[in-house]
């Protein structure tokens, strides 16, 4: 079938990689595991109405369509289930959050100076943040990007492109004190549902030794590997088969993907050559795309980079990647991630093709 007369959906994904060109098609299935299958549902019928005004209709939950990806250079994966990503992507949020975040933002990051300690090498003082030295450490040097703004879902471009410079900043000064230390890691952890213990707008950097994080020593092994076997840069070949599906869009120099594989919901990659003021702009588009478009009030953000100083390792190809997703409803007290996400794959609801035209329209 041309892939033009299929619906652009994931449990479409099989069938739209089978209408690529065949150069397209290898690309995308020397990356990527693809795999269909039916679930089956018999509910009694005490249970229709309910599964109607749930769904919208009975029939559509009878037979569902599940689609498998496993990335088969860093085994990440998710299965998507076709009936839950037709699903509306708009979370409504209860206007009681607001008032939740408001009351609770008189921390210790509300007068920096004097609320948190300072790093043996000392702070940072950004145009819209200042760094503080984490209390509860898990790494040698863990700090803090203290915003400026303390409501952590208002911020502009021109901080969030300092929040990055400052914490750039800051992993240059913690190198300096100890070289041993060249492996820079920033995350950025909005609200409760993302991990985050203060509510105040911060981000958090760490410099390590030796070895970079798991995730991303796997990231760049499975860079070096896709080169020795395909002779091709694994990251411009994971944009290319995202592109091939209509997947991606290009922020001037950055290259936004909308994940076959995300970690969890709304999961968006920005591959850049270098973290420049392209890359850290589009940041800043994800994130109000998803907020103010998506519903999105609890997300994750995470830097990759190659060491700040030589490596031992071979990082040669490894582009700046930024990765955004959602963590949910604050206001849900389910959690997004259970035994499936820790230990198997990731269970996801929104289906990318919507992420990447919401994106598209931002």
């Amino acid at each position: 079938m041309d892939s033009t007369q299929l619906t652009k959906e994931i449990a479409n994904l099989g069938a739209l990689v089978d209408a690529l060109p065949a150069l397209d098609a290898a690309r995308l299935r020397a990356l990527f595991h693809i795999s269909t299958s039916t679930g089956v549902v018999d509910p009694p019928p005490e249970m229709h109405d309910w599964i109607r005004g749930f769904f919208g209709s009975l029939e559509a939950t009878l037979q569902q369509t599940i689609v498998k990806v496993t990335n088969l250079w860093t085994l990440e994966g998710a299965l998507f289930n076709g009936l839950r990503a037709r699903r509306p992507m708009e979370a409504k949020v209860s206007g009681d959050l607001e008032t939740e975040i408001r009351s609770k933002l008189k921390g210790p990051f509300f007068t920096p100076l004097t609320g948190t300690p300072a790093d043996s090498f000392g702070r940072v003082r950004g145009k819209h943040c200042l760094t503080a030295s984490n209390i509860a450490k898990y790494d040698g040097y863990h700090g803090v990007i203290v915003f400026d703004e303390p409501y952590p879902l208002t911020f502009d471009a021109e901080a969030v492109a300092d929040y990055l410079d400052t914490a750039l900043e800051w992993a240059r000064r913690a190198h300096a004190e100890d070289p041993a230390a060249r492996y820079f890691f920033f995350m950025w952890n909005c609200l409760w549902k993302a991990g985050a213990s203060i509510l105040h707008g911060h981000a958090q950097t760490t410099m390590t030794r030796d070895l970079h994080y798991a995730r991303v020593e796997a990231w760049r092994r499975a860079g070096v590997n896709y080169r020795m076997t395909h002779g091709r840069n694994y990251f411009q070949d994971l944009y290319e088969a995202h592109r091939s599906l209509g997947l991606t869009l290009e922020w001037g120099k950055t290259r936004v993907v909308s994940s076959l594989t995300p970690i969890k919901e709304k999961e968006v990659l920005l591959i850049s050559d270098a973290l420049d003021d392209d890359l850290k702009q589009s940041l800043y588009r994800v994130l109000r795309c998803h907020i103010d478009r998506l519903g999105v009030r609890s997300f994750n953000v995470a830097l990759y980079l190659p060491p700040i100083a030589p490596a031992p390792e071979d990082w040669s190809g490894f582009p700046a990647i930024l990765r955004i997703v959602d963590r949910g409803d604050p206001l849900n007290r389910t959690a997004d991630v259970g035994a499936m996400e820790l230990y198997a794959a990731s269970v996801i609801s929104n289906d990318p093709f919507r992420v990447v035209e919401a994106l598209a329209a931002a």
